[in-house]
């Protein structure tokens, strides 16, 4: 039997069983102070090396029609990427190669031009040479706004030079960033708390003169708020003093407004067969209460599937959690189905600093810009 034939019917075999469970020195620096987002947009980059539109099927965003992103390549393995029209200032980015090979990309910077928001990315293989891969790239900026109860949204853009330069709190609280050792930090959202696991959260390494690739080393939840170690490595396995970025989501989508269909899940048991469903429910999130599920493709291989959300345009990205110098990307493009508003994920892919396949917890996290 093959391989897809042998996951179509574990599926089906558990479906029954899955359908009952529910899915759903310190810096510190004052959070911007409207709506939330202020201005957003994603893309998948799938041409690196072409200059012109990246696919129009999967990028959306808060600017205004008929514009589209636009993308310029550079040196190799750097692509800038123009998003129209959103212009601003303390945002974060976010980005996942999407490579059959051993690949991760990291941003460079962003910053306005006229009218518009650019942001560097640069790709690299496994130890740090560069090389352009297709990527997903997503772009967001927040000021304080109404959040209904039970939901929460936050992010942190850091460096070490500057501290934090980038920061949302949906509360109003101030995010904090405490460096612990080298290339190690604690960040605390206070007032973002749960008292279990719930949401997700996406780390992208920043830097501008080499390669970086950053993880999720530790999340401690708690009622008075969240708390994550993010720690970052160079091209092989050294600990690296570099920048980063960290959006924690509840209840909302990753750029931190709330359509109608977004779904996101915490892959913490990557050694099961499956297929499962991540838990506690919290941390496996369907805006249309479908329940999504994952299972092991592989060495390092997850599929995830998200029911019930998929329609385009939409985005995927994906970080690791403690895997230490490795790094998680996506195989190819995630798949959405016009029948059955499925999303199939085939597959999230970890590594290790070599570059072999590694089992890796992850975190994923899917939205549509409806």
């Amino acid at each position: 039997m093959s391989a897809s034939g042998m996951i179509t019917r574990r599926l089906a075999a558990v479906a029954s069983v899955i359908a009952m469970a529910a899915g759903l020195a310190t810096i510190a620096a004052e959070p911007a102070q409207a709506a939330v987002p202020d201005k957003w947009g994603f893309a998948y980059v799938n041409k690196p090396t072409a200059p012109g539109v990246p696919d129009p099927t999967h990028q959306a965003g808060s600017w205004p029609a008929p514009f589209k992103v636009h993308t310029t390549p550079g040196a190799i393995g750097r692509v800038l990427v123009t998003f129209p029209r959103i212009a601003s200032k303390d945002g974060v980015v976010h980005v996942t190669a999407v490579n059959a090979g051993p690949v991760w990309c990291q941003a460079e910077k962003w910053a306005p031009s006229g009218p518009n928001e650019v942001v560097a990315v640069r790709c690299h293989k496994a130890g740090g040479a560069p090389v352009f891969s297709p990527f997903t790239v997503l772009y967001t900026t927040s000021t304080k706004g109404p959040f209904p109860a039970g939901r929460a949204y936050g992010y942190v853009h850091f460096r070490p030079t500057a501290g934090i330069v980038g920061s949302f709190n949906s509360v109003g609280a101030t995010n904090t960033v405490t460096p612990t050792a080298i290339g190690v930090w604690t960040v605390r959202m206070p007032g973002l708390g749960s008292s279990t696991a719930a949401g997700n959260v996406q780390v992208t390494a920043v830097n501008p003169s080499g390669p970086a690739k950053c993880e999720i080393a530790a999340w401690t939840p708690a009622p008075s708020g969240q708390r994550f170690t993010v720690a970052c490595f160079n091209g092989g396995a050294a600990p690296l003093k570099t920048g980063w970025t960290l959006s924690y989501q509840r209840g909302r989508s990753i750029f931190g407004g709330q359509p109608k269909l977004f779904a996101y899940t915490f892959n913490n048991k990557p050694s099961i067969p499956g297929p499962y469903a991540p838990a506690p429910p919290p941390v496996n999130f369907n805006s249309l209460a479908g329940i999504n599920t994952i299972v092991r493709a592989g060495t390092g291989l997850s599929l995830v599937q998200f029911p019930r959300v998929g329609v385009l345009p939409n985005t995927v990205l994906a970080s690791p959690f403690k895997i230490g110098p490795g790094f998680c990307n996506l195989l190819t493009l995630w798949a959405t189905s016009p029948a059955s508003a499925e999303v199939t994920v085939r597959d999230v892919a970890c590594y290790n600093a070599a570059g072999a396949h590694a089992t890796s917890a992850s975190f994923i996290t899917y939205t549509s810009s409806h």
